[in-house]
């Protein structure tokens, strides 16, 4: 370990796309088909629409604050600077909840997929090795990280688009719209509490994409390569997720593909049968958005781990940068502690009648949505009180698009609250010990050398 707390600008504009989309295509592979549970195909299509719409405008707005302080904190430097301390606080832990707490998520989707294929393998030992694999694999070195990032997003990519093509033969509309509406053939009022419980899962589809600001510090050109990464990376989430969603829903029944972890192979059984080659190939290739996802995430927390330590915010050791690699190799470490904690925690920390994974998918979308509601307000507060900063890149149609991401992500924490009380003060468990930290450690923040 060192004390310099330099990291290496070496991302380029495809290399950034590449962590932008893996950093979310895991929600392409599983954690949406919960929410058919709750809403039916239909009333889910309705929630992930609108979600969707959230999220463009998000993004269009975000890469404003991203491009204009390029920060390895992101959301933590963008409230620190605009909301001073507590709001640096709020934004940095709603960030780090979002990020630590989804990749154990995916890790046990990795261990659902391998299990496919290899029964006596435990899907949580499973998802231990691949924590051990990629936390090694961040830490060797971000260039390598970033490439082998591109490359299994573009292998899932693939996998996506070829899985549309096997189940296309077997593709009923139909299929989609029988019981679409929480069980219902036609739209009542008894859907719409089911409209918004699906809201978590929906943002599953798109959650983590802003990650990307958290490796700005290693963008060679921030100002043009972000911008062009966030807007192309979204346009193609946006798609996938639609079209995975549709061809699912109408390969056969899918009611049978809602509260498991792995809805794409037991769609694609429906179509080609449990012995067919298709099916294996997605099992193996469909690791690789999981991977993609996995890997980009790690990449994430670290990156925010790093820079709350480096302002003070955590215990200043978490800061050290490998003296050989120039990776946060501790920050990695630490975040991959808390998640494999949470893997193995289930047989005790069960509540609310869902599963972990939905558990864990719904505590990192509450501090998603709270980070959303507090990097929008972020841009209001700098476009008054900071009209003289450098902004190579403006939000279009601005206010009125951070507005709508704003009350967006606004109604999704209210229906989130009502809808998942427990997890909710699970949440704000959270944030107040960690406020409690925050309160006894203001010296730890003055020493800091920013």
């Amino acid at each position: 370990m060192t004390e310099h707390h330099d990291l290496k600008q070496t991302l380029g504009t495809w290399q950034l796309w590449g962590i932008a989309v893996g950093l979310v295509i895991s929600g392409e592979y599983f954690g949406w088909s919960y929410g058919w549970a709750n809403a039916g195909t239909l009333g889910f299509l309705i929630t992930s629409l609108l979600i969707a719409a959230m999220y463009t405008t998000f993004i269009f707005s975000f890469t404003e604050l991203t491009t204009s302080i390029p920060h390895a904190g992101g959301p933590f430097a963008y409230a620190r600077i605009a909301f001073g301390p507590v709001g640096g606080y709020l934004a940095g832990a709603a960030t780090l909840v979002e990020f630590v707490f989804a990749p154990p998520a995916i890790a046990l989707a990795i261990g659902a997929y391998l299990n496919v294929q290899f029964p006596s393998l435990a899907p949580k030992n499973a998802a231990l090795c691949a924590y051990l694999v990629f936390m090694t694999l961040n830490i060797i070195g971000v260039q390598i990280a970033a490439a082998f990032e591109l490359f299994v997003t573009l292998l899932a990519i693939f996998e996506l688009l070829v899985f549309m093509a096997v189940v296309a033969p077997g593709f009923h509309f139909a299929n989609f719209l029988q019981g679409g509406w929480a069980g219902q053939n036609h739209f009542s009022l008894h859907t719409i509490p089911g409209i918004f419980a699906a809201i978590p899962f929906a943002i599953w589809f798109f959650l983590a994409i802003e990650g990307v600001a958290m490796a700005a510090e290693e963008a060679k050109d921030p100002k043009r390569s972000i911008p062009i990464a966030y807007i192309a990376g979204i346009l193609t989430l946006v798609a996938l997720a639609l079209g995975v969603m549709l061809f699912a829903g109408a390969a056969g029944d899918w009611t049978k593909l809602a509260n498991i972890n792995d809805p794409l192979p037991q769609a694609m059984k429906i179509v080609v049968g449990g012995r067919s080659g298709w099916l294996h190939m997605l099992v193996w290739l469909g690791l690789f958005g999981l991977v993609a996802s996995f890997h980009g995430i790690i990449l994430g927390y670290s990156r925010q781990i790093f820079a709350l330590a480096r302002a003070g915010y955590l215990p200043r050791f978490l800061a050290g940068v490998h003296p050989r690699f120039k990776t946060p190799w501790l920050a990695i470490l630490a975040g991959g502690v808390v998640g494999i904690a949470a893997i193995y925690s289930d047989q005790w920390i069960t509540f609310g009648g869902q599963t972990l994974t939905a558990n864990i998918v719904t505590m990192s979308v509450f501090g998603a949505i709270l980070m959303y509601i507090i990097s929008m307000l972020a841009l209001f507060r700098l476009r008054s009180t900071q009209p003289e900063l450098h902004r190579s890149y403006k939000a279009p149609l601005y206010p009125f698009s951070p507005a709508f991401a704003l009350v967006c992500s606004a109604l999704c924490m209210v229906t989130m609250l009502y809808y998942n009380r427990l997890v909710a003060l699970v949440f704000l468990g959270l944030l107040g010990s960690g406020f409690i930290y925050f309160l006894l450690t203001r010296h730890q923040r003055e020493q800091a050398a920013d």
